[in-house]
């Protein structure tokens, strides 16, 4: 196993185990083993051999030790330790009602305390100055409990090792809607959620019609209300073009492909987007690396056949021998099985492929490779029903039932996930995102300013005869070589990164994996500074008619302008607050932040799926 800097640091801060003295006592090698023998242990539940058992843990460590496959950071942390929490994505219920509101609050801490990240959908709740019959009095909406809920989060810390995650959703047709669309105007406010507008097929329709919506009354159900489609619709293009926020989710594409409609409907996603559950639904995340899988310029698929399937029983396996935080997770989680294999490496794929990112053949082969992963993993999960038996909500209503399609051990078994930690273990591009950069700087802790430049383009600038000290230190100052001349036309074409690629062919690219994908992708369609806001709705609206199950957009600096825009003069409020506010907006790290710097080593923070993150290991929710 060769193993990066970064991929050690990593590592050292967020997966091995650690003496009460806060020392690290694993390596690498001993995490893996541990993780392999904890999962393996599901085999002898479903009545395998202790031998048998112990090949499946062979593999298992085989897929890991590789990098070829790596499975969502709460199981490398938590498995075969004293908490065996192993999911990653938990969605909760929000009822309106104050003991709803203040239960769920609770089952979020346990959740995050676990080292999970926290969806809810908050269209349930009564809008602002409606009618609350046991006190006589007005409710105050949901966008105030999304600060409470923000509030809670900010002091509970993710396992213990960073700051928690929300995702929250309200319904398009929510009265509340335009306040919820502007919340995250002010980035001190609500800094540890993602936020999504729910948007149906009807409001799309009425949107290209510029027509009026209804908005219901969630309590009465009765209409309280009409607003203009696409005033909104540019509203929310706004709001997304000056600080990222919010995000869409196409709720009605999502609910078409509800494995289990009699459970009711899916409201609301994980923080990054990729997995929408139903309430109490968790789901294990698990990637294969493609970067692995072409050593020599083409795809090795029987390998990749191989490892696929060892990564859906590895899922399923999860499932089996993870503790929930909160018994009703389990009971659900247990009941739908539902599983998230996904990929990372996609752009060194294709850069050793010699396939540039954005081309018509890399959004061909997406839909070929993804294809075949996806066809893969369904067969390991057709083959494990047989083995082990279907998902127990198999035997009610389901969609896979109504089309006479044979029993599969999982509700879904695909997804892309954002990958942050896991490509930096694997060393490998995360998810399906382009390079971000080719070269960068760091500061070492010694104030000493170090540059690390891409594996593949050092590799291929050596072969090609044109690398040079002076041309990396000119990359680090930009990230690209597009403007280059020292650098062959081939290579800058072949070497693009996130901020060269035009948004169409990054909404493409999403579409191409999702038209394989059980579930969702996690993707973030980059603009650059000069981008307009009609630039971001022309995204939005391809993304609809490509069939992809949400957006989220990035515009770059655009949240250095925002924070240096909250000023407290600017904001005209109370002194205790603007003082409040100011001190905050002057703490050291979030100076960082605010320029795009990682706070722990100084070098740029990456955007990808909803999260920031750093080469060093540095991670966080987009808007933190």
């Amino acid at each position: 196993m060769q193993l990066t800097d970064n991929a050690s640091r990593v590592l050292a801060k967020r997966i091995l185990t650690r003496d009460d003295q806060d020392r690290v006592i694993e390596t690498p090698e001993e995490m893996f083993r541990r993780v392999a023998r904890s999962i393996a242990s599901a085999e002898l539940q479903h009545g395998r051999s202790t031998r048998e058992a112990a090949a499946v843990e062979a593999d298992f460590f085989e897929v890991m030790q590789s990098l070829e496959f790596l499975p969502n950071s709460p199981t490398l942390m938590n498995a075969g330790r004293d908490l065996a929490q192993l999911s990653a994505c938990f969605v909760l219920p929000i009822e309106d009602s104050m003991d709803s509101i203040f239960e769920t609050l609770r089952e979020t801490a346990l959740v995050q305390k676990s080292g999970g990240g926290t969806g809810f959908s908050f269209s349930r709740l009564r809008p602002s100055e409606d009618y609350i019959k046991s006190t006589q009095g007005q409710s105050s909406g949901p966008v105030s409990f999304m600060r409470l809920y923000n509030f809670a989060t900010e002091v509970t810390k993710l396992g213990g090792k960073r700051r928690g995650a929300n995702m929250a959703v309200l319904r398009v047709d929510h009265p509340d809607i335009v306040e919820f669309i502007g919340s995250k105007t002010n980035p001190l406010e609500l800094n540890t959620f993602n936020i999504s507008v729910a948007v149906t097929d009807e409001f799309m329709s009425r949107v290209k019609s510029r027509e009026q919506y209804d908005l219901v009354n969630p309590r009465t159900g009765a209409v309280s209300g009409r607003l203009d489609a696409y005033t909104v619709f540019d509203q929310i293009c706004e709001h997304a073009w000056s600080n990222g926020e919010p995000g869409v989710i196409f709720i009605d594409r999502i609910n078409r492909d509800n494995p289990t409609p009699e459970l009711g409907r899916i409201e609301s996603t994980n923080p990054c987007g990729e997995q929408p559950l139903l309430p109490y639904e968790s789901c294990v995340l698990g990637s294969v690396n493609l970067a692995a899988f072409a050593p020599n310029g083409k795809v090795e698929y029987e390998r990749l056949k191989r490892v696929v399937q060892i990564g859906v029983r590895f899922l399923d396996n999860i499932i089996d021998v993870s503790q929930y935080p909160v018994p009703k997770i389990g009971e659900i989680t247990r009941l739908n099985r539902k599983i998230g294999l996904g990929v990372m490496g996609w752009a060194d794929l294709l850069i050793t492929l010699g396939v540039p990112y954005d081309s018509d053949e890399a959004v061909a082969l997406a839909e070929e490779l993804m294809g075949f992963i996806s066809r893969e993993a369904l067969a390991a999960s057709l083959r494990l029903a047989s083995e082990r038996g279907p998902f127990p909500r198999w035997f009610n209503e389901n969609i896979y039932k109504s089309r006479n399609e044979p029993p599969r051990r999982n509700a879904t078994v695909t997804t892309v996930a954002p990958t942050g930690t896991l490509s930096l273990i694997a060393n490998c591009s995360s998810g399906i995102e382009p390079l971000y950069a080719l070269a960068y700087e760091r500061l070492s802790f010694e104030s000493e300013r170090m540059t690390f430049v891409h594996s593949l383009f050092e590799r291929y600038a050596r072969k090609h005869g044109f690398y040079s000290e002076a041309l990396i230190k000119r990359i680090a100052a930009t990230g690209a070589v597009s403007h280059d001349d020292s650098v062959p036309i081939e290579a800058r074409r072949l070497f693009v990164t996130t901020h060269e690629i035009a948004p169409e062919w990054h909404v493409r690219m999403q579409a191409a994996f999702q038209h394989h994908i059980d579930a969702a992708v996690s993707k973030t369609i980059n603009f650059p500074s000069s981008a307009s806001v009609d630039e971001v709705k022309q995204a939005y609206l391809l993304a609809y008619e490509l069939g992809c199950k949400g957006i989220t957009v990035y515009r770059d600096r655009s949240r250095e302008k925002q924070v240096l825009s909250t000023r407290a003069e600017d904001m005209k409020q109370p002194a205790t607050l603007a003082a409040a506010e100011k001190m905050e907006i002057e703490r050291p790290e979030n100076q960082l932040l605010a320029k795009n710097l990682c706070p722990d080593c100084g070098s740029a923070l990456r955007h990808n799926g909803g999260c920031l993150y750093c080469m060093c290991g540095y991670s966080v929710c987009i808007q933190n």
